[in-house]
């Protein structure tokens, strides 16, 4: 089963410095509805302006393949959707013995097909690093992934050189998270072939909307990655404002020549 998982798994390699803004659903608030298609499912309208998105409903329940394959078919070829491991996986199992919970997600995922963009690993702050259990964990897991893999760590524990490497060395990238939970979190780290950003509102968490001068700043640090791919989702979705802000930074990246998100790359 994991050689056909890794022929399967994981998303076309994209060209050097593609930037992909998002949020962590697709809902779509009534006061933003005019910025997208009239027409289609709740995915095809949004999918008409952003060309990524975050499945966070995984981390609680499974899907089964016959889902993800109808949301593969709803999207434009260009779409990627990033998929949030259970927490079966990282909460509750902590990262120890899940192989068979980590095959399982697989075989369900698979069903993206080339629209599957990269795994979110997010762990809970208290879980703290311990070489040996996430070596064993990421071993398995690239045994079976060979696309994009991102980890969010909230325990201070991940933050050091020998996280740093033990995340590099399985090609992973450490989020950029906000707020941080400690001051490095909020940068890039790990792997360095990509990028991914999770801004969950500040101050208060999923509800903030994140301010005209902080989205500037946001724009001038996705444009100096030097060529990386990089994903930024908005995970302040309670009251909308990850919509509102993710149009807004995708406006401002298109005015540093990046194709703005609603126009994927195969439409261009």
């Amino acid at each position: 089963m994991k050689a056909e998982l890794v022929a399967s798994a994981g998303p076309e390699p994209e060209h050097p410095g593609k930037i992909r803004v998002g949020t962590a659903s697709w809902a779509i608030p009534g006061r933003l509805a005019p910025a997208f298609s009239a027409s289609g499912s709740v995915l095809q309208r949004y999918a008409s302006r952003f060309g990524a998105v975050e499945i966070n409903s995984s981390f609680h329940r499974s899907h089964k393949p016959g889902t993800y394959a109808r949301w593969a078919q709803s999207v434009p070829d260009d779409f990627r959707f990033a998929v949030k491991l259970p927490r079966t996986i990282t909460h509750e199992r902590r990262l120890v013995d899940t192989e068979a919970l980590l095959d399982a997600f697989l075989q369900q995922i698979r069903a993206l097909e080339t629209k599957l963009g990269p795994l979110l690993v997010q762990l809970p702050p208290s879980l703290s690093c311990e070489p040996r259990t996430a070596a064993a964990f990421f071993d398995h897991l690239r045994q079976s992934f060979d696309g994009a893999l991102v980890c969010e760590p909230r325990h201070p524990g991940w933050f050091d050189a020998e996280a740093d490497d033990l995340l590099s060395y399985h090609r992973v990238a450490r989020a950029a998270a906000d707020p941080a939970p400690v001051a490095p979190a909020a940068d890039p780290a790990g792997w360095t072939g990509f990028a991914y950003f999770r801004l969950h509102g500040t101050p208060r968490i999923y509800y903030s909307e994140y301010s005209a001068a902080f989205l500037a700043g946001l724009t001038d640090r996705l444009g100096a990655l030097s060529g990386r791919d990089a994903w930024c989702i908005f995970d302040n979705t309670t009251l909308g404002a990850a919509t509102e802000n993710a149009l807004d930074l995708d406006a401002r990246l298109s005015r540093w020549g990046h194709p703005p998100s609603i126009w994927p790359e195969s439409w261009v």
